[in-house]
């Protein structure tokens, strides 16, 4: 562990990425927000504090709930498909999204949300127990448990279970590298192209998750995935849709699975229709038009948009309807059946049948 900390309890820990300013603040350098704090005082993200003249985390060793779900949930259509995935959050979060589709955890301010405890070892040894291929960090952002949360990677690690996180990205530079160093899967949150779609209904930049994106894809070994939640009126041009996915292709190449989500009214923006399915289909169409291979239309039913396609030839490699798997027609060595063509991702000899099934678990009960 980073540090001595009574994970039954819910302690509060010290973390590393701070420093002092000449005011007598603390000044948080976890992420972009850099949070400037007097004595007692939180920053933005609800989680990280100034207590004792330094910043502390103070949710280690607590979460909001425990769940096994299917892998494509987080979603990951191409690391190993149909396995389930223990997953878990806290409370907070360092964006400000106007429209969260969590807000009851990201948005929390108080602690009665976190239910559970449980140390790494008990998260590891649980998905272990639960038959569980990988433990995601999501619900709110794992970058601001980063302390708990590469404690919980590396006692996965420990015990053969790998690391998901679904995050938006929002991270500096030296705590980005030391978070992603023990995931093993990622899916990001790009939630638009546009700077002034980030700052109006995020309270946050572009610039900055951009550069998380080309740091997993070209300095890690992390397999990437992208989502974005498209908001009718809000990034849905097809200007914008195309600007997206030409920078991803020429960013981090045509390889990284795209996902397009249908938005439902939520939070601040209730006034804001859902999503309407012909506008992923046209996101899917408008990707695949610019040469990212693989494009995923979501929260939606449609086994077109939700299946995985070879290509080179076109074949249907992997069927998908909701969570559940069809179609397989992946070789041994994750190549088309058809033509020999790889597809990227990981993937076993044989895809799991874990299906659509949502399961709470209590830790303390395994």
């Amino acid at each position: 562990m980073n540090s001595t900390v009574n994970a039954e309890s819910g302690s509060v820990v010290e973390t590393k990425y701070w420093h002092r300013l000449e005011d007598g603040r603390v000044q948080c350098d976890l992420c972009p927000r850099f949070c400037k704090m007097h004595e007692g005082q939180q920053g933005l993200c609800f989680v990280r504090a100034n207590q004792g003249d330094r910043v502390v985390l103070t949710t280690y060793g607590r979460s909001s709930g425990y769940c096994v779900d299917p892998i494509e949930k987080k979603p990951l259509n191409h690391f190993f498909p149909g396995t389930p995935v223990l997953s878990f959050g806290t409370a907070g979060c360092n964006l400000a999204c106007k429209y969260c589709q969590n807000w009851d955890m990201s948005k929390a301010r108080e602690m009665e949300v976190l239910a559970d405890h449980a140390s790494p070892e008990m998260i590891a040894n649980a998905a272990q127990k639960l038959g569980c291929t990988s433990v995601a960090y999501t619900y709110n952002d794992p970058v601001i448990f980063h302390e708990y949360a590469i404690d919980v990677a590396q006692a996965c690690r420990d015990v053969g279970v790998r690391s998901v996180a679904v995050t938006a990205g929002y991270i500096s530079e030296a705590p980005r590298e030391a978070f992603f160093r023990h995931m093993d899967a990622a899916n990001v949150d790009l939630k638009s192209f546009d700077e002034n779609f980030y700052f109006k209904l995020c309270g946050g930049h572009l610039a900055p998750v951009l550069e998380t994106l080309k740091y997993i894809k070209h300095e890690t070994d992390v397999w990437l995935e992208l989502t974005t939640l498209i908001i009718p009126g809000y990034n849905d041009s097809e200007k914008e849709l195309n600007e997206l996915s030409q920078w991803v292709v020429e960013h981090l190449g045509p390889d990284v699975p795209m996902h397009f989500s249908a938005f439902h009214p939520d939070w601040k923006m209730m006034d804001v229709p859902p999503t309407p399915s012909e506008t992923l289909s046209l996101a899917r169409r408008i990707a695949l038009n610019n040469g990212v291979r693989y494009a995923y239309t979501g929260n939606v039913h449609d086994k077109a948009g939700e299946s995985t396609y070879c290509h080179q030839c076109g074949e249907l490699l992997i069927g998908r309807d909701w969570y559940v798997l069809s179609d397989w027609a992946l070789t041994e060595a994750g190549c088309c059946r058809a033509c020999g063509s790889p597809c990227a991702g990981h993937f076993d000899v044989r895809p799991g049948n874990w299906g659509a099934k949502r399961v709470p678990v209590r830790l303390s009960s395994q």
